[in-house]
């Protein structure tokens, strides 16, 4: 049943993505998006899949270092080749990858994944702060252009919000009068709900989960997770840049242009299908006209920029993954012969 209900969720995902793709390419000149793939300078769209690469191994070793304040130290590879299984699932089934790349890393390297998945949630989380730093610098350096671009995009979400308050409100009622009264009732019969083997074995991943969530309180080298977050981030804003010098028509665009597309498109990226496919492409084709970009080259940019990505995501992933099935085939093999 729960194979099911993971096969029906996968394909109203895909449903959903084929929907927004069909969107974006409404009202889309073919001939025109051709043309303009067809003059395209693909040095620079190498040049941003090798920095794509070194921001890869750099949340890697980021994700290694997070690991460390708890007494974890899984080597580097096993933790790339978990962090890229991962992003490769991701392009399957939105945010399945989280959890996936948890579960590769505790087969490789024995690292609890209640543990593991807290670190997790922080990295979502300074992912998450950096996006909107970026969007606060990039409304200081762009105001005009962005405010123009958000006012539209946040109008829409106002409506939707005004047409579904009074379920909001109710859900808001129903969460903060059932949250007092779940911790009430685990106060009151604690020592009783200890006794119970569900509620410890969810006591001990709960805990494995904040200990992973905090584990940076503990670091040692906050200098250099600084660095690689900063790196990570630095690498997202010139894949964005250079790939304008990829077409004749955005080659012109400056770098400010390319901070508004790393915050667009991160916002496009983060939605939850797969791979941003169709949310990338409507806000990024869009967010260009604001620099007098064609519609038709505004696309070709975004269809660029998306699918080298997702490639590299797929070939660096699948490589990751047969390597794991690999390693984990020798370790049972060797296992086999201790015995």
């Amino acid at each position: 049943m729960k194979k099911v209900a993971n096969l029906v969720k996968y394909l109203l995902l895909l449903a959903v993505s084929v929907f927004l793709m069909a969107y974006a390419l409404r009202s889309i000149n073919f001939a025109a998006v051709q043309a303009e793939l067809a003059q395209a300078n693909y040095f620079w769209i190498g040049v941003t899949i090798l920095l794509s690469v070194a921001g890869y191994v750099s949340r890697a070793v980021r994700w290694q270092m997070q690991f460390r304040p708890l007494g974890c130290h899984p080597s580097f590879w096993p933790t790339y080749h978990a962090l890229m299984v991962g992003y490769l699932a991701n392009v399957v089934l939105p945010r399945a990858g989280e959890l996936i790349r948890c579960t590769f890393l505790k087969r490789s390297e024995n690292v609890p994944v209640n543990t593991s998945l807290g670190t997790v949630i922080t990295e979502r989380i300074i992912d998450l702060l950096m996006l909107l730093l970026c969007v606060g610098f990039t409304l200081l350096i762009e105001f005009d252009r962005l405010f123009e671009f958000f006012s539209g995009m946040f109008s829409e979400r106002v409506e939707h919000f005004q047409r579904n308050f009074s379920t909001l409100l109710l859900l808001a009622v129903i969460f903060l009068v059932g949250t007092p009264l779940v911790v009430w009732y685990v106060y009151k019969n604690i020592k009783r709900l200890r006794q119970n083997s569900i509620f410890r074995k969810m006591s001990e991943f709960l805990r494995g989960l904040w200990l992973g969530i905090f584990s940076i309180q503990k670091m040692e080298q906050k200098g250099a997770f600084i660095f690689h977050t900063l790196f990570v981030w630095f690498t997202y804003f010139l894949t964005s840049y250079l790939a304008f010098f990829a077409l004749p028509g955005t080659s012109g665009l400056s770098w400010q242009a390319g901070m508004a597309i790393l915050v667009v498109g991160g916002i496009g990226m983060s939605a939850p299908v797969q791979g941003g496919i169709g949310v990338y492409h409507i806000l990024v084709r869009t967010a260009l006209l604001l620099y007098a970009v064609p519609l038709d080259t505004g696309m070709a940019y975004a269809l660029i920029v998306h699918t080298s990505g997702a490639i590299l995501v797929v070939v660096m992933g699948g490589i990751s993954l047969v390597a794991s099935l690999l390693k984990r085939k020798e370790q049972a093999a060797a296992a086999h012969r201790i015995v």
